[in-house]
């Protein structure tokens, strides 16, 4: 039964992954949309803390933690982010819901295996840009996916090695409108991008008790700098702006050359210390080469990239993990903050941003599945300086489902 419950999951959520728009930020306007993180919501619910890998959930920022399952493990999530927007006169509210991943872990002895979908980057904007006698509305949609598979292998019983391959697909579209109170048409500008490449993330994972109950944990990866290709077009012509809508008058495809662009290397260390199914705290460092990256196939001026960085602090706490006249005592606590450089500089002032998060692991079932329930609420970029800043308040909802598949029965 939970084969064709994860079957039908994967085939049904997949099916919608790839259409849905994860962002609303102003921001997702420039290079190849806003990053999404790659983690699961148990990670999100510690600042994105991903040092801490154990044999029933999935790592999906480390692949050497693959090699520690000892269950097949199903994990799927998704997100509901409420944003308040603003600038030094306006504000404005909005929402988005979106699937964070699909994923499943196989365990093969000292191997553990891997495979899933997430989506990586979104574009989802709509804005209004005042011009001389006139307006200007841009609009975006779009993003990309990472379908991935991953091996670790354990090398020794304190240390483990691991590697994934992620294709990397998708489409991006910006709509740039125009219209000007002199003249009787506006003037409508698409560029649309093809986007395609391969990334690799090759991670490793170092445990070792270091008293009777403290463990030491250390966590590296790193993401190569890869090249993109991205299959360009655009078409530009004269439309009639109507109540009823936009009406095309004369439309025509511009030729633009197809692109390559690199999509930036990364690497991650973190470390943590824990009593193992008890407690744990860890901090984690991240750092990604944002200044070699290029835009697709259009330039914006007052826009540079910097070297992104990003903090992560966070932590665990589980009272009595194999209590079973006190359901509460088996739930897991989570807590964290994180702090992000994301490397977009917009007329010469860095667009930051932080946030705090805390979160609950429930037990369901049997073999130590979970439903995981987390809320952040941080904040992106500023009011000064003409800019926006965004308010954000996200709620994380998980399943984690372990089973056995390939136990050979003693009684039929």
């Amino acid at each position: 039964m939970f084969r064709k419950i994860v079957i039908g999951l994967f085939l049904f959520i997949t099916s919608i992954a790839l259409a849905q728009e994860g962002t609303t930020s102003p921001y997702s306007f420039y290079g190849i949309g806003s990053l999404t993180f790659r983690g699961t919501a148990e990670n999100r619910s510690m600042g994105g803390l991903g040092v801490f890998s154990d044999s029933i959930h999935l790592n999906l920022q480390n692949p050497a933690g693959y090699a520690g399952l000892r269950l097949i493990n199903f994990s799927v999530g998704g997100s509901h982010q409420s944003i308040s927007q603003k600038t030094s006169t306006e504000s404005q509210n909005t929402s988005t819901t979106t699937l964070d991943y699909l994923a499943m872990g196989i365990p093969m002895g000292k191997f553990g295996m891997g495979f899933g979908l997430i989506p990586y980057t979104s574009v989802g904007y709509d804005f209004y840009s005042e011009i001389p006698d006139g307006i200007t509305q841009y609009t975006g949609n779009g993003g990309l996916n990472k379908a991935f598979l991953a091996l670790g292998y354990q090398v020794t019983p304190e240390f483990s090695l691991g590697v994934d391959a992620s294709y990397n697909f998708g489409k991006i579209e910006n709509t740039a409108v125009t219209q000007k109170s002199e003249l009787q048409y506006g003037t409508r500008v698409i560029n649309r991008s093809n986007l395609s490449g391969f990334t690799f993330n090759i991670g490793a994972l170092y445990k070792r008790m270091v008293t009777e109950n403290l463990e030491l944990t250390g966590s590296l990866s790193f993401i190569p700098g890869t090249n993109f290709n991205s299959e360009n077009l655009r078409t530009t012509g004269s439309i009639s702006i109507l109540p009823s809508g936009i009406y095309d008058i004369d439309v025509r495809e511009v030729s633009v050359p197809n692109t390559e662009f690199t999509f930036p290397s990364q690497f991650t260390f973190g470390v943590g210390i824990s009593k193992p199914k008890n407690w744990g705290l860890g901090l984690e460092y991240v750092n990604q080469k944002t200044s070699n990256f290029t835009n697709r196939s259009f330039t914006i001026e007052n826009v540079t990239y910097k070297n992104a960085s990003k903090f992560n602090v966070g932590g665990f706490y589980i009272p009595n993990y194999n209590s079973f006249g006190d359901y509460y005592k088996r739930v897991v606590y989570r807590a964290g903050a994180r702090f992000e450089q994301t490397g977009l500089s917009v007329s010469g002032h860095d667009i930051n941003e932080f946030g705090i998060s805390f979160g609950v692991g429930l037990p369901i079932g049997r073999l130590f599945s979970n439903m995981n329930l987390g809320f952040e609420y941080g904040s992106r970029g500023t009011t000064d300086f003409g800019l926006i800043k965004e308010t954000f308040f996200n709620t994380y909802l998980s399943f984690s489902l372990n089973d056995r598949w390939f136990e050979k029965r003693l009684y039929d």
